[in-house]
């Protein structure tokens, strides 16, 4: 069964994210108190847990949850196979909708500050269908 592994959010865009022990979804917007909320297709940003660990493994490095300036990790969702239209389920209420496989890879914050990035290649961007409060912890449902 896949489980949120962890929340993360920055206050701007271009920044590193941080671990909140919550997140507050809201429907066509994103996650409170995130520099990602507005109106567009990239509202919040999924990542396999299982990419970051192989990732710390083969790149001799230690990074943890929002490192990859990911909002989201879930762990045991084989290797977050998810394509643009399918959506996500994560606790009792909140549905993603993947709108993206990856983006334009650039210089960005996580590339400067480690080297590496995963999100060009193997984020899952969403729009949030419907809101509501997530923890680590609660389960994440292919629908």
């Amino acid at each position: 069964m896949a489980s949120v592994h962890a929340i993360c959010v920055s206050p701007q865009r271009g920044t590193l994210k941080k671990e909140i022990p919550q997140g507050q979804f809201l429907a066509d917007k994103g996650i409170e108190g995130d520099g990602h909320q507005g109106d567009w297709g990239r509202q919040v940003t999924l990542l396999s847990w299982e990419s970051v660990v192989k990732s710390n493994r083969d790149n001799g490095k230690d990074m943890g949850p929002g490192d990859f300036a990911e909002n989201v990790t879930i762990e045991g969702m084989d290797g977050l196979d998810l394509q643009p239209g399918d959506r996500v389920q994560l606790g009792a209420e909140v549905v993603l909708e993947v709108t993206q496989i990856g983006k334009p890879d650039h210089p960005s914050v996580v590339t400067r500050t480690f080297g590496i990035s995963l999100l060009p290649y193997e984020g899952r961007f969403c729009r949030v269908i419907r809101g509501g409060c997530v923890r680590p912890g609660d389960q994440a449902v292919k629908l």
